[in-house]
Order: C-alpha cells, then structure tokens, then sequence
C-alpha cells in the first residue's frame, strides 16, 4: 500500500476552495494511476509552522499500485503543478501538497529527491489523524510505533478538526 497526503489552503485551477482541491486531486490522481483509492476524512489544520497563512484541508490517500516511486512522485509534482502550484519558498501557502508518506512500510533514502518514510510525517498531525482513518495498525518503518503511539506523542499546538464541507 502508498499512502500519500493531500493538503491545500488555496483555490486553484481546479476549484475556489482548498476543500475542492483535495477532492479534485484524488479524482485526478484516480484517473491518471487507473486505480481505486481509499481515502480518509478531511481535517482542518493550522499551518505548520504556525504562520498567517489561511487554514488547511487535509486528509490521506491509500492506494494499491505497482509503481516506481520516484515515477509517482514525478507525477505527483506535476498534478501540483497542473493545480496551479508554483514553488518559490519553504512552507508557502498553496493549492495542492502531495507527499508520499509510506511505500509497503520500505524505507527509501537513496535520493535527494524522496525519502520515505516522509521524515516528519511522525510530527505532524494534519498526517496521522487521517493515516489512522485508513489504516489504525499502520507503524512507523523506522521507529516502529503505531500511530496512536505517534498522535500520542505530538506536540499540543497543533490544531485540527474534522472537515464538513457543508460548514
């Protein structure tokens, strides 16, 4: 299984809310990987780290291909990039975030351009919450904690609620 994180706080291309963004990426994401995706639930989440930056939606994507990651992380820029993603700071607002978070619980660290596990997937709660919706006896590959052991040890600033898009 490759488990992958949506976010977005800005409109784009494909819709005028963040919400919309996320549902229109797994829609993309679906057609262009020409398989079924289980998603989570949708969380609303501060920026990390806390900045002025409008609120995110968040969830994550579970997905049974056979594919190359580096091949999915290519194409994962370039939906970012499709959705209207330009790249210029460090933690930016934005239309579309893609990472992938897991691949089969493998650890990859043999390019500049992806490690997996994401290295702060652990840190992050707008990441776990909605791991946990997919799959709750999902462990760290390194650390091999559960996720309930991850969201227990995350640090109490992080602000994040379940997303109805009929707020």
């Amino acid at each position: 299984m490759i488990i992958i994180a949506v976010g977005s706080n800005l409109s784009g291309v494909w819709s005028d809310t963040p919400y919309g963004m996320c549902q229109e990426a797994v829609h993309h994401l679906s057609k262009k990987l020409q398989c079924s995706i289980k998603q989570s639930s949708w969380y609303q989440t501060s920026p990390i780290p806390a900045s002025s930056q409008p609120l995110y939606i968040n969830g994550v994507i579970a997905i049974e291909k056979k594919i190359e990651p580096l091949v999915l992380l290519t194409l994962l820029n370039a939906l970012e990039k499709e959705a209207g993603r330009e790249r210029q700071q460090v933690n930016e607002a934005r239309p579309l975030d893609l990472d992938i978070l897991d691949v089969n619980g493998e650890i990859i660290n043999d390019s500049p351009r992806l490690i997996v596990p994401h290295p702060r997937l652990h840190l992050r709660g707008f990441v776990l919450y909605p791991l946990r919706d997919i799959d709750p006896q999902w462990r760290h590959p390194i650390s091999h904690k559960s996720v309930d052991e991850l969201i227990a040890e995350l640090p109490e600033n992080q602000e994040i609620s379940f997303y109805s898009d009929d707020k």
